[in-house]
């Protein structure tokens, strides 16, 4: 998966969320937070090796 590809997927997931709040099937409080949650965890999801604090020869 290329760079774009994985920017956006995480963007997609962002408005999805988004979205579920103003439709009130995810409560506020949980979509405020929720990018801050994603640009954490959709990288490590992806295998995105880059994070890693020691890199593999």
């Amino acid at each position: 998966m290329t760079r774009n590809s994985r920017a956006l997927a995480l963007a997609t997931a962002m408005i999805g969320i988004a979205l579920l709040a103003v439709f009130d099937v995810v409560p506020a409080e949980v979509a405020q937070y929720s990018p801050l949650a994603l640009m954490a965890f959709v990288p490590w999801v992806l295998g995105d090796r880059s994070c890693r604090a020691v890199r593999e020869g």
